[in-house]
């Protein structure tokens, strides 16, 4: 109901005012009055409103500044990031002037020249060095804009050193999963057809190759079962062939995957990048050490998504089929941003998806916890203990076979056996 009245009223407000201004078009009429004549007392008024209007815009821009100022971007934690805040201040710097010099002209001309009957306005057609000025300053302002920014792209897409830590942070909809290296600080090959449930990265090794394939050849088993054995409609049963072609399709080129992989491994040994998988760590946590590079590799299962940490300044489009990199180093730890810097026990550094990538993008985040080099190396070291792929555990040795015993040899042993006193 109330609603209903606050829609009556301003239905009925829009009436009023449409017949207000009626009346005034009516009346200026009968006056003979023609709505674009303007008295000169109007003109100095709006003039000297110009003027006040052109005061109270700055000291409304000065209050939002003081009363909102804090809300800005909290302090940078990583190196580049307080790069990209240098950047992004030089860019405020250039706004803030064009803002106040072209609103100050604005006001002040429409406030200072007004209408006149004894004052004709000049009328320039054309002046080649005005269009020289305003097309000039531009560009070079922003040729130097977009050289800083580049050069600060650069550095943070540039190779990390041989000492950085490795992570991958693959992105789903709608999670994150993050992967390091393990014992031997490589990643290892990666693979989408050997996406499963206890695959979800698609590493590829020789045990989950043949997983996958088994798994493959179970569905194919099952489908093939229920075509020959199960009535169904023509439709029905050419989908399913259809997809008993893909799983076969499937099949044969994870086979030719095996073969690139044995290939590779006969021709690099121990540099093939198929022999690293085994041991990489696939964990729902996302850990890296202050004050050390990190080499962030980024891969998307299925849509477009976006790493983001705000307070790392650090973001990098995850795009699918492609790995996109950018490095960065932490400079703030976890605990000290809670505790000196936010004032707030429960504040995590958050992984987001910063592309809009379905109904549960809201929701794609990840916790990042920063922390220093001894308690980083000790959470390494625990998550190495969980491999992605357990090492075979050797096979138990087969009972030696029983030699060979002459049967009249035991024949006189069993006899003897049975004459011997109790």
């Amino acid at each position: 109901m109330m609603k209903l009245l606050i829609l009556l009223v301003v239905v009925l407000g829009a009436v009023a005012i449409a017949q207000l201004a009626r009346v005034y078009e009516l009346t200026s009429r009968l006056r003979n009055k023609r709505e674009e004549d303007i008295s000169p007392a109007d003109n100095r008024m709006n003039g000297r409103l110009m003027w006040l209007f052109l005061v109270a815009y700055f000291a409304f821009f000065a209050w939002l500044v003081m009363a909102y100022g804090d809300k800005m971007l909290p302090v940078a934690a990583s190196e580049h990031g307080v790069e990209t805040d240098q950047l992004m201040d030089f860019n405020w710097v250039i706004l803030i002037i064009a803002f106040v010099l072209t609103n100050v002209l604005l006001f002040v001309f429409a406030g200072k020249y007004i209408h006149s009957t004894e004052r004709r306005a000049m009328w320039q057609p054309h002046n080649n060095r005005l269009e020289l000025i305003w097309t000039v300053v531009p560009a070079a302002v922003l040729a130097v804009i977009i050289i800083m920014g580049l050069n600060s792209w650069n550095r943070i897409t540039g190779p990390a050193g041989p000492e950085a830590v490795q992570v991958e942070l693959y992105a789903k909809q709608f999670d994150w999963t993050a992967r390091y290296p393990g014992a031997d600080g490589v990643l290892g090959a990666t693979d989408f057809r050997l996406i499963n449930g206890t695959n979800p990265l698609g590493i590829v090794t020789s045990g989950s190759i043949a997983q996958r394939m088994d798994e493959l050849s179970v569905q194919i088993a099952e489908m093939d079962s229920v075509l020959a054995n199960t009535i169904m409609a023509d439709g029905k049963r050419d989908e399913l062939s259809a997809q008993v072609e893909r799983l076969r399709r499937t099949q044969a080129r994870i086979i030719n995957l095996r073969t690139v992989m044995e290939l590779d491994i006969k021709e690099k040994g121990d540099a093939s990048q198929y022999l690293h998988g085994a041991d990489d760590i696939v964990t729902k946590d996302f850990y890296l050490p202050v004050r050390r590079e990190a080499k962030v590799l980024i891969r998307s299962r299925d849509v477009i998504h976006s790493a983001y940490i705000p307070h790392l300044r650090s973001q990098m489009n995850a795009v699918p089929g492609i790995t996109t990199t950018m490095k960065m180093v932490p400079t703030i730890t976890t605990d000290s941003m809670r505790t000196h810097v936010m004032n707030d026990e429960a504040f995590d550094f958050v992984l987001l998806c910063n592309k809009i990538c379905g109904a549960s993008h809201y929701n794609m985040q990840m916790p990042l916890t920063v922390t220093n080099a001894t308690d980083f190396d000790a959470w390494m070291a625990e998550q190495m203990k969980k491999p992605f792929e357990a090492p075979a555990t050797p096979a138990a040795p087969a009972p030696a076979e029983p030699a060979a015993v002459d049967s009249a040899a035991a024949v006189s042993a069993t006899a003897q056996a049975s004459v011997l006193p109790n």
